[in-house]
Protein backbone atom coordinates (compact mmCIF):
# COMPACT_ATOMS: atom_id res chain seq x y z
CA UNK A 1 0.00 0.00 0.00
CA UNK A 2 1.29 3.46 -0.98
CA UNK A 3 1.67 5.95 1.98
CA UNK A 4 -1.01 8.03 -0.52
CA UNK A 5 -3.26 4.90 -0.02
CA UNK A 6 -2.88 4.75 3.86
CA UNK A 7 -3.34 8.22 4.64
CA UNK A 8 -6.50 8.59 3.18
CA UNK A 9 -7.49 5.21 4.92
CA UNK A 10 -6.33 6.97 7.53
CA UNK A 11 -7.95 9.49 6.69
CA UNK A 12 -11.73 8.05 6.14
CA UNK A 13 -11.31 6.39 9.59
CA UNK A 14 -11.24 9.89 11.03
CA UNK A 15 -14.22 11.11 9.44
CA UNK A 16 -16.09 7.88 9.70
CA UNK A 17 -15.68 8.02 13.36
CA UNK A 18 -15.99 11.17 13.74
CA UNK A 19 -19.49 10.96 11.96
CA UNK A 20 -20.45 8.34 14.50
CA UNK A 21 -19.77 9.81 17.63
CA UNK A 22 -21.82 12.99 15.97
CA UNK A 23 -25.26 10.04 15.22
CA UNK A 24 -24.36 9.29 19.08
CA UNK A 25 -24.65 12.51 20.01
CA UNK A 26 -27.77 13.89 18.10
CA UNK A 27 -29.25 10.22 19.57
CA UNK A 28 -29.11 11.45 23.33
CA UNK A 29 -31.37 10.54 26.02
CA UNK A 30 -34.24 12.31 25.93
CA UNK A 31 -36.65 13.44 29.40
CA UNK A 32 -39.95 14.08 28.31
CA UNK A 33 -42.34 16.37 29.65
CA UNK A 34 -46.14 15.42 28.66
CA UNK A 35 -49.41 17.44 29.67
CA UNK A 36 -53.01 16.88 28.58
CA UNK A 37 -55.05 19.76 26.45
CA UNK A 38 -58.17 18.71 28.84
CA UNK A 39 -60.43 19.55 25.83
CA UNK A 40 -63.87 18.89 26.34
CA UNK A 41 -64.95 17.58 22.99
CA UNK A 42 -61.31 16.30 21.85
CA UNK A 43 -58.53 15.64 24.58
CA UNK A 44 -55.03 15.27 23.23
CA UNK A 45 -51.56 15.18 24.92
CA UNK A 46 -48.67 16.94 23.92
CA UNK A 47 -44.94 15.61 24.76
CA UNK A 48 -42.42 18.21 25.45
CA UNK A 49 -38.55 17.53 25.07
CA UNK A 50 -37.55 19.07 28.42
CA UNK A 51 -33.99 19.47 27.56
CA UNK A 52 -35.06 21.93 24.29
CA UNK A 53 -38.64 22.89 25.49
CA UNK A 54 -39.61 21.49 21.68
CA UNK A 55 -42.91 20.21 21.12
CA UNK A 56 -42.39 16.36 20.13
CA UNK A 57 -45.58 15.17 19.57
CA UNK A 58 -49.49 15.88 19.73
CA UNK A 59 -51.49 12.64 20.10
CA UNK A 60 -55.22 12.43 20.37
CA UNK A 61 -56.38 10.76 23.59
CA UNK A 62 -59.69 9.01 21.75
CA UNK A 63 -61.54 10.69 23.98
CA UNK A 64 -63.15 13.72 26.35
CA UNK A 65 -61.19 15.62 28.59
CA UNK A 66 -62.94 18.90 30.95
CA UNK A 67 -60.74 17.01 34.72
CA UNK A 68 -60.91 20.35 37.38
CA UNK A 69 -60.38 20.51 40.30
CA UNK A 70 -58.10 17.64 40.22
CA UNK A 71 -54.35 16.24 40.87
CA UNK A 72 -52.32 13.73 38.72
CA UNK A 73 -55.00 13.90 35.48
CA UNK A 74 -51.75 12.03 33.79
CA UNK A 75 -49.18 9.44 35.38
CA UNK A 76 -46.18 8.20 33.93
CA UNK A 77 -44.99 4.71 35.01
CA UNK A 78 -41.56 3.21 35.02
CA UNK A 79 -40.37 5.96 32.04
CA UNK A 80 -42.57 2.97 29.70
CA UNK A 81 -46.82 3.44 30.02
CA UNK A 82 -48.62 6.70 30.39
CA UNK A 83 -52.26 7.37 31.24
CA UNK A 84 -54.35 10.14 30.49
CA UNK A 85 -58.01 10.42 32.00
CA UNK A 86 -60.63 11.47 29.39
CA UNK A 87 -63.26 12.71 32.27
CA UNK A 88 -65.84 13.39 30.13
CA UNK A 89 -65.71 10.12 28.61
CA UNK A 90 -65.17 7.63 31.69
CA UNK A 91 -62.18 6.17 30.46
CA UNK A 92 -58.48 6.19 30.34
CA UNK A 93 -55.96 6.29 27.50
CA UNK A 94 -52.70 4.39 27.82
CA UNK A 95 -49.71 4.88 25.92
CA UNK A 96 -46.66 3.20 25.63
CA UNK A 97 -43.30 4.76 24.77
CA UNK A 98 -41.32 3.47 22.04
CA UNK A 99 -37.37 5.27 22.58
CA UNK A 100 -38.52 9.03 22.52
CA UNK A 101 -42.01 8.94 21.51
CA UNK A 102 -45.24 7.99 22.74
CA UNK A 103 -47.75 5.28 21.17
CA UNK A 104 -51.47 4.88 21.89
CA UNK A 105 -52.37 2.23 22.73
CA UNK A 106 -55.50 1.39 24.41
CA UNK A 107 -58.72 2.98 26.53
CA UNK A 108 -59.88 1.13 29.48
CA UNK A 109 -63.21 2.16 30.95
CA UNK A 110 -63.77 3.59 34.34
CA UNK A 111 -67.08 3.16 36.44
CA UNK A 112 -67.43 6.44 37.28
CA UNK A 113 -65.60 9.98 35.38
CA UNK A 114 -62.20 9.51 35.94
CA UNK A 115 -60.06 12.16 37.67
CA UNK A 116 -56.85 10.82 38.80
CA UNK A 117 -54.45 8.36 38.49
CA UNK A 118 -51.65 6.34 40.24
CA UNK A 119 -49.08 3.08 39.84
CA UNK A 120 -48.22 0.57 41.78
CA UNK A 121 -48.30 -3.25 43.31
CA UNK A 122 -48.07 -3.56 39.62
CA UNK A 123 -51.50 -1.99 39.22
CA UNK A 124 -52.96 1.52 38.01
CA UNK A 125 -55.50 2.79 40.58
CA UNK A 126 -58.12 5.54 39.07
CA UNK A 127 -60.13 8.02 40.96
CA UNK A 128 -63.16 8.86 39.79
CA UNK A 129 -66.33 11.09 40.91
CA UNK A 130 -67.81 8.45 43.09
CA UNK A 131 -65.39 5.05 42.70
CA UNK A 132 -62.08 3.69 42.60
CA UNK A 133 -61.01 0.97 40.34
CA UNK A 134 -57.80 -1.08 39.99
CA UNK A 135 -56.16 -2.40 36.80
CA UNK A 136 -53.92 -5.23 37.11
CA UNK A 137 -50.38 -4.70 34.90
CA UNK A 138 -48.67 -7.29 33.13
CA UNK A 139 -45.65 -6.98 31.22
CA UNK A 140 -46.04 -3.38 30.99
CA UNK A 141 -50.01 -3.83 29.48
CA UNK A 142 -53.01 -2.83 31.68
CA UNK A 143 -55.61 -5.20 31.82
CA UNK A 144 -59.20 -5.09 32.25
CA UNK A 145 -60.66 -3.89 35.74
CA UNK A 146 -60.12 -6.10 38.50
CA UNK A 147 -61.47 -4.19 41.55
CA UNK A 148 -63.34 -1.08 42.67
CA UNK A 149 -65.49 -0.23 45.59
CA UNK A 150 -67.06 3.33 46.40
CA UNK A 151 -66.14 6.71 47.83
CA UNK A 152 -67.15 8.10 51.07
CA UNK A 153 -67.42 11.32 52.99
CA UNK A 154 -66.51 11.09 57.06
CA UNK A 155 -69.07 12.11 57.80
CA UNK A 156 -71.15 9.66 55.47
CA UNK A 157 -72.52 9.23 52.04
CA UNK A 158 -71.02 9.90 48.48
CA UNK A 159 -68.48 12.55 47.69
CA UNK A 160 -70.58 15.42 45.51
CA UNK A 161 -69.56 16.52 41.99
CA UNK A 162 -66.49 17.98 42.01
CA UNK A 163 -64.52 16.59 45.46
CA UNK A 164 -62.70 14.01 44.21
CA UNK A 165 -59.26 15.22 43.81
CA UNK A 166 -56.19 12.70 44.10
CA UNK A 167 -55.74 8.65 44.55
CA UNK A 168 -51.85 7.80 45.80
CA UNK A 169 -50.41 4.20 46.62
CA UNK A 170 -49.31 4.15 50.29
CA UNK A 171 -48.07 0.49 50.23
CA UNK A 172 -48.81 -3.32 49.35
CA UNK A 173 -52.08 -2.81 51.57
CA UNK A 174 -53.63 0.76 50.93
CA UNK A 175 -54.48 3.68 48.59
CA UNK A 176 -55.31 6.87 49.63
CA UNK A 177 -58.11 9.25 48.00
CA UNK A 178 -58.60 13.10 49.19
CA UNK A 179 -62.16 14.14 48.67
CA UNK A 180 -63.05 17.95 49.42
CA UNK A 181 -66.13 19.36 50.75
CA UNK A 182 -65.73 23.00 51.66
CA UNK A 183 -67.29 23.76 53.87
CA UNK A 184 -66.38 20.72 55.87
CA UNK A 185 -63.10 20.00 56.65
CA UNK A 186 -62.62 17.45 53.97
CA UNK A 187 -61.31 13.89 53.71
CA UNK A 188 -59.30 11.21 52.79
CA UNK A 189 -60.57 7.53 52.16
CA UNK A 190 -58.00 5.14 52.86
CA UNK A 191 -58.65 2.21 49.97
CA UNK A 192 -58.42 -1.99 51.04
CA UNK A 193 -56.23 -2.96 48.66
CA UNK A 194 -55.44 -7.01 48.15
CA UNK A 195 -52.77 -8.50 45.93
CA UNK A 196 -52.87 -5.28 44.35
CA UNK A 197 -55.96 -5.02 43.53
CA UNK A 198 -58.94 -2.42 44.99
CA UNK A 199 -61.00 -5.16 47.52
CA UNK A 200 -64.84 -5.45 47.84
CA UNK A 201 -64.98 -3.37 50.91
CA UNK A 202 -65.82 0.55 52.23
CA UNK A 203 -63.42 2.59 52.70
CA UNK A 204 -62.14 4.26 56.00
CA UNK A 205 -62.76 7.66 55.80
CA UNK A 206 -60.80 9.93 57.86
CA UNK A 207 -61.99 13.50 58.53
CA UNK A 208 -59.59 16.41 58.16
CA UNK A 209 -58.25 17.83 60.93
CA UNK A 210 -60.94 20.77 62.68
CA UNK A 211 -59.98 24.05 61.46
CA UNK A 212 -58.41 22.97 58.32
CA UNK A 213 -60.47 22.97 54.51
CA UNK A 214 -59.87 20.53 51.75
CA UNK A 215 -57.25 17.93 51.59
CA UNK A 216 -56.21 18.24 48.38
CA UNK A 217 -52.56 16.80 46.77
CA UNK A 218 -49.95 14.61 48.13
CA UNK A 219 -46.53 12.82 48.03
CA UNK A 220 -45.72 9.30 49.22
CA UNK A 221 -42.67 8.60 51.33
CA UNK A 222 -41.31 5.05 51.32
CA UNK A 223 -42.09 4.55 55.04
CA UNK A 224 -45.92 5.10 53.85
CA UNK A 225 -46.53 8.65 55.40
CA UNK A 226 -47.82 11.16 53.07
CA UNK A 227 -47.59 14.94 53.38
CA UNK A 228 -51.33 16.39 51.92
CA UNK A 229 -52.00 19.63 51.46
CA UNK A 230 -54.79 21.46 53.25
CA UNK A 231 -55.53 23.64 50.23
CA UNK A 232 -58.24 26.38 51.72
CA UNK A 233 -56.79 27.12 54.59
CA UNK A 234 -53.02 27.31 53.39
CA UNK A 235 -51.78 24.31 55.66
CA UNK A 236 -49.91 21.29 54.97
CA UNK A 237 -50.50 17.85 57.19
CA UNK A 238 -48.68 14.84 58.30
CA UNK A 239 -50.95 11.59 56.93
CA UNK A 240 -49.74 8.57 59.02
CA UNK A 241 -51.18 5.02 60.42
CA UNK A 242 -55.01 5.93 59.14
CA UNK A 243 -54.67 9.56 60.65
CA UNK A 244 -53.20 13.45 60.80
CA UNK A 245 -50.25 13.90 63.19
CA UNK A 246 -49.44 17.09 62.59
CA UNK A 247 -50.97 20.14 60.37
CA UNK A 248 -48.44 22.95 59.46
CA UNK A 249 -49.02 26.55 58.13
CA UNK A 250 -47.58 26.60 54.47
CA UNK A 251 -46.58 29.96 54.60
CA UNK A 252 -47.86 30.20 50.92
CA UNK A 253 -51.63 30.39 49.95
CA UNK A 254 -53.85 27.73 48.52
CA UNK A 255 -51.16 25.41 48.23
CA UNK A 256 -52.56 22.77 46.06
CA UNK A 257 -50.38 20.14 44.39
CA UNK A 258 -47.30 17.64 45.33
CA UNK A 259 -44.15 15.89 44.01
CA UNK A 260 -41.64 14.36 46.05
CA UNK A 261 -38.23 14.44 45.28
CA UNK A 262 -35.73 11.95 47.42
CA UNK A 263 -36.51 13.71 51.06
CA UNK A 264 -37.62 16.68 49.49
CA UNK A 265 -41.69 17.69 48.56
CA UNK A 266 -42.52 20.26 46.50
CA UNK A 267 -45.98 21.76 46.66
CA UNK A 268 -47.26 24.24 43.85
CA UNK A 269 -49.23 27.01 45.13
CA UNK A 270 -52.10 28.18 43.56
CA UNK A 271 -53.15 31.92 45.61
CA UNK A 272 -49.01 33.01 45.42
CA UNK A 273 -47.90 31.44 42.06
CA UNK A 274 -44.96 30.04 44.06
CA UNK A 275 -43.32 26.80 44.40
CA UNK A 276 -42.45 25.88 48.24
CA UNK A 277 -39.76 23.09 49.68
CA UNK A 278 -41.12 20.98 52.29
CA UNK A 279 -39.19 18.01 54.46
CA UNK A 280 -41.83 15.49 55.97
CA UNK A 281 -40.80 12.79 58.69
CA UNK A 282 -42.56 10.21 60.56
CA UNK A 283 -44.29 12.96 63.02
CA UNK A 284 -43.63 16.43 61.45
CA UNK A 285 -43.42 18.40 58.41
CA UNK A 286 -40.83 21.15 58.33
CA UNK A 287 -40.91 24.32 55.30
CA UNK A 288 -37.77 24.18 54.29
CA UNK A 289 -38.01 27.11 51.53
CA UNK A 290 -41.38 29.01 51.72
CA UNK A 291 -40.52 30.25 48.04
CA UNK A 292 -38.10 27.42 46.26
CA UNK A 293 -39.39 29.09 42.95
CA UNK A 294 -41.76 31.61 41.23
CA UNK A 295 -44.28 30.97 38.35
CA UNK A 296 -42.46 33.21 35.92
CA UNK A 297 -46.31 34.14 34.13
CA UNK A 298 -47.77 34.85 36.89
CA UNK A 299 -49.89 32.25 36.13
CA UNK A 300 -52.05 29.56 38.77
CA UNK A 301 -50.26 26.62 38.92
CA UNK A 302 -52.69 23.29 38.14
CA UNK A 303 -50.32 20.19 38.83
CA UNK A 304 -46.82 19.40 39.38
CA UNK A 305 -44.44 16.71 38.61
CA UNK A 306 -40.61 15.81 38.62
CA UNK A 307 -38.23 13.00 37.93
CA UNK A 308 -34.75 12.31 36.84
CA UNK A 309 -33.75 16.24 37.72
CA UNK A 310 -36.57 17.63 36.07
CA UNK A 311 -39.58 19.33 37.77
CA UNK A 312 -42.29 20.59 35.83
CA UNK A 313 -45.32 22.69 36.25
CA UNK A 314 -48.51 24.01 34.62
CA UNK A 315 -50.47 27.44 35.27
CA UNK A 316 -53.03 28.80 34.05
CA UNK A 317 -53.45 32.54 33.31
CA UNK A 318 -55.78 34.96 30.84
CA UNK A 319 -57.00 31.74 28.49
CA UNK A 320 -53.52 30.52 28.32
CA UNK A 321 -51.66 27.46 29.71
CA UNK A 322 -48.16 27.11 30.17
CA UNK A 323 -45.71 24.59 30.86
CA UNK A 324 -42.66 25.57 33.56
CA UNK A 325 -39.89 23.26 33.58
CA UNK A 326 -36.31 23.52 36.56
CA UNK A 327 -33.77 21.67 37.03
CA UNK A 328 -33.13 20.32 40.55
CA UNK A 329 -29.81 19.69 42.16
CA UNK A 330 -29.46 17.24 45.72
CA UNK A 331 -30.64 20.20 48.03
CA UNK A 332 -33.62 20.36 46.16
CA UNK A 333 -32.76 23.50 44.95
CA UNK A 334 -34.69 24.75 41.48
CA UNK A 335 -33.45 26.58 38.47
CA UNK A 336 -35.31 27.42 35.24
CA UNK A 337 -34.60 25.69 32.54
CA UNK A 338 -35.73 27.82 29.72
CA UNK A 339 -38.70 30.60 29.32
CA UNK A 340 -42.19 28.69 30.19
CA UNK A 341 -43.48 26.77 27.17
CA UNK A 342 -47.21 28.33 25.83
CA UNK A 343 -49.18 25.25 25.46
CA UNK A 344 -51.38 26.67 23.02
CA UNK A 345 -55.14 25.80 24.98
CA UNK A 346 -56.88 27.62 27.92
CA UNK A 347 -57.19 24.74 31.07
CA UNK A 348 -54.52 22.33 30.03
CA UNK A 349 -54.48 19.37 33.59
CA UNK A 350 -52.06 17.39 34.44
CA UNK A 351 -47.68 17.01 33.88
CA UNK A 352 -45.76 13.76 33.69
CA UNK A 353 -41.82 13.73 34.06
CA UNK A 354 -40.52 10.62 31.99
CA UNK A 355 -36.98 9.81 32.10
CA UNK A 356 -34.86 8.71 29.84
CA UNK A 357 -36.07 4.95 28.59
CA UNK A 358 -33.66 2.12 29.44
Amino acid sequence: MSKFVAVCSAAASIVFGLALAQVRADHRAVTLAVTMTNDPVSNQIKVYDAATNALLQTLSTQGQGNAGGNARGVRQYRNELFAAVNNASNTVAIFTRKGDRLVFDKLVTTTSAPVSVDFGNDHMYVAGATTIDSFAIHHDDVDGIDGTTSLELSGGGAPPAGSTAQVGVIDERHALVTLKTDPEPGTVDIIALQDGAVANASPTAVSAPAGTLTPFGFAVYPDGTAVITLAHSSQDGLFRDGAFKTVVDAGQAAPCWMTRVGKYVFTANTGSQTISRLIGTGNNVFVDSTVAASIATGGAPADIDADGGVLGVVDHRASQSHLSLFTYNRFGELTASGAPIAIGVPNANGIAIMSPAR
